[in-house]
Parts: structure tokens; C-alpha cells; sequence
């Protein structure tokens, strides 16, 4: 029989190698579901981890992923350090797509003239104030009537795209669109600029990198960081050092759903264009997964937002190639997240053997 003893002390090497089991186990159990679904485990695998990387264009789409999901997951690893779990990461970018997008709308009169780096940076910083706002919701709730942020944040996110749905239907569908559920597609002058020629790759991935060594400086190297963490490892060592866990609420929020609102904005000024309903594809759940996988550190974060960019693609690729369902892209991550929840057991326990 198997049984799991506790160890003395969790094993740091586990916790660390802990994520590259839970890929490789991913890899596996992907295998066997082609296998069960009569499709070739091989060529399977290879839409997955082999064909999105396979040349530079493969690179720049998955650099187009990443940046929204590093973003995201940034802020969420500030977030659950803190012990203050933000679900709706989703509602928040969606907001800041309709911030950005609203001002990028407001100032860009069609001709295809206009725009430059003053009016990009202006709408960038719409959507973070909007992402930043739409947090700050959740933020006040739960510091003045102490609502579960969970539940709170996502609800929210139901409303957000009711709102951007809304909108699009209303006061900012296209007049020219034929009646299509999406805003006017923005002039060249307010988009992202493009990092790598004769691709997709955009602004918002230098954002993000930036971004992820921030997060790092601010939890390592800052007091401010190093009372966030405190709060949330210690809540009781951390009010009797006199630290403010009301504080440690409004920074974190405020700072997740800021850095969501950049990844809508940086989607709707990127690879979209404009604003439609279907703004994102569901980054801001699917960054949760990252940030776990990331182990909850800025840094970590990129390696695990690269593996979700893989699955968003390969799901895409298989779906054109092998038929599989668009169903397919959520069983992966479903299976990286239970993959790494059964690793993280050995964290804290030895698998034994027994008569």
C-alpha cells in the first residue's frame, strides 16, 4: 500500500521543482487523451510544445500571449502574498480595454491620421486607472463591510462584460460595422508599436517583462513589499509589528487590478484593435493557474506564463489540425493545475511503501 508520511520540514527543492513535475505529468495525461480520443499522442504533443516555437513567427505569437498573462499574474501573485484573493482579474481588464478604448475613441477622429506616443501612453494609463477602479470596488467592500473578495471580484467580472457588451451594442458600436457588436477599429497611431518587425509581438510584452522585475524589486527590496508578505504569512505577527492589513488590501488590489487594466488596454490597443465583446479569451482566470505555477513570484511567473501562451496556441493548432474540440485549450489547463496541486502533496510529505 502507498501512504504519505509527513516530513520534518517542507522540501525547498520540491517547492521549486515542483511546477516542472507538474508539466511533464501534463504532458503525459495530454497524451493518453489523444490516445483515448483516437488522435495521434505524438502529433498531439507536438501542436502543443513543439509547433508554436518552431520558428520566429511561432515566437512572436506566443510572446502576443504572454503579455497578458504575465501582466495579470504579477498582480495576482502580489495579491495572494498578501492573502487577499482577487478572482476577478477578468472584469478588471475588461474594464481597462473599455477605458482605454473609450479614450483611444474619443480622440481618434477615423482619418487614420493622428495619435503617437502621448496619446498611446494617455490610454494605457485609462485602462490601468480602470482596472484599478473596478478593483478598488472589491477593495472597499471588503474593508468596509468585510464582503468576501472572492465572491465579490467574481461577480464583478459577469457585470464588467455585461458592460463592454453594452457598450458595443450602444453608444460605441462602429456605424459603418453593419450592425457587427464592435467599436470603430482604432487608427495605426494608436496602436501598440510592433517590437519585432513582420509580426504581431507588440509594446505590451516589454510592458509585461518590466513589469514582472517591478513586482520583484517591490517584494524583495521594498519595506512596503516586505510588509506585504508579512500580512499575508503571518497575520498576527504582522499586527503585532503594527502593520496595517487594511494597507496591505488597498496596495495589492489596487495594484492587480491596475496591472489587468494595462492587459486589456494592451489587448484592445494590440493584437484586437478595437473593442469587441470577446475582448480576451479568458486570460484573467487562466492567470491564476500562472501565478500558482509561478509559484507566486514575479519572476517565476514568466516561466509559467510562457506554458499557458503554449496551451492557448497548441488548443488553437489542434483544433485546425487534429479536430479536437475548442474545449481543449481549458482540459490542459485544468490538468496543469490539478498536476500541480498533486506535486505540491510531496512538498510536505514522503510517499511510503507498506505490507
Amino acid at each position: 500500500m502507498i501512504r504519505l508520511e509527513p516530513r520534518a520540514a517542507p522540501s525547498q527543492l520540491l517547492a521549486w521543482t515542483s511546477p516542472l513535475m507538474a508539466v511533464a505529468l501534463t504532458a503525459v495525461f495530454g497524451a493518453l487523451l489523444f490516445l483515448f480520443v483516437g488522435k495521434d499522442p505524438l502529433a498531439g504533443l507536438s501542436v502543443f510544445f513543439y509547433e508554436p516555437i518552431k520558428d520566429l513567427r511561432g515566437w512572436s505569437e506566443v510572446g502576443v500571449k504572454v503579455a497578458p498573462l504575465l501582466l495579470i499574474s504579477v498582480g495576482l501573485a502580489l495579491c495572494f502574498r498578501a492573502n487577499f484573493f482577487n478572482i476577478g482579474a477578468e472584469g478588471q481588464l475588461t474594464v481597462g480595454a473599455i477605458t482605454a478604448g473609450w479614450t483611444i475613441l474619443y480622440f481618434d477622429d477615423g482619418s487614420g491620421s493622428g495619435g503617437g506616443a502621448v496619446f498611446i501612453a494617455v490610454a494605457l494609463l485609462a485602462g490601468m486607472l480602470g482596472g484599478a477602479f473596478w478593483a478598488a470596488i472589491t477593495a472597499f467592500l471588503r474593508d468596509r463591510y468585510n464582503a468576501n473578495e472572492i465572491l465579490v471580484s467574481l461577480m464583478l467580472v459577469y457585470v464588467a462584460q455585461l458592460l463592454l457588451s453594452y457598450l458595443v451594442h450602444g453608444i460605441l458600436i462602429d456605424p459603418d460595422g453593419f450592425g457587427f457588436p464592435q467599436s470603430r477599429l482604432f487608427s495605426d497611431g494608436f496602436l501598440l508599436p510592433i517590437v519585432l518587425p513582420g509580426t504581431r509581438l507588440h509594446l505590451g510584452i516589454v510592458l509585461a517583462l518590466l513589469a514582472a522585475v517591478l513586482g520583484w524589486i517591490y517584494l524583495s527590496k521594498s519595506f512596503s513589499g516586505f510588509r506585504l508578505q508579512v500580512g499575508g504569512m503571518a497575520p498576527r505577527a504582522a499586527q503585532y509589528a503594527g502593520f496595517s492589513a487594511r494597507r496591505a488590501l488597498w496596495v495589492s488590489m489596487l495594484i492587480s487590478g491596475a496591472l489587468a487594466g494595462l492587459a486589456g488596454a494592451a489587448e484592445a490597443m494590440g493584437p484586437v484593435g478595437q473593442l469587441t465583446p470577446s475582448i480576451s479569451p479568458g486570460y484573467g482566470f487562466a492567470a491564476i493557474i500562472v501565478a500558482f505555477v509561478g509559484r507566486l513570484h514575479p519572476i517565476g511567473v514568466i516561466f509559467s506564463s510562457f506554458i499557458m501562451a503554449l496551451f492557448y496556441i497548441g488548443g488553437e493548432l489542434s483544433q485546425s489540425r487534429l479536430g479536437t474540440p475548442a474545449a481543449i485549450t481549458g482540459v490542459f489547463q485544468g490538468i496543469l493545475l490539478f498536476s500541480l496541486l498533486a506535486c505540491d502533496v510531496l512538498i510536505y510529505n514522503r510517499i511510503r511503501w507498506s505490507k
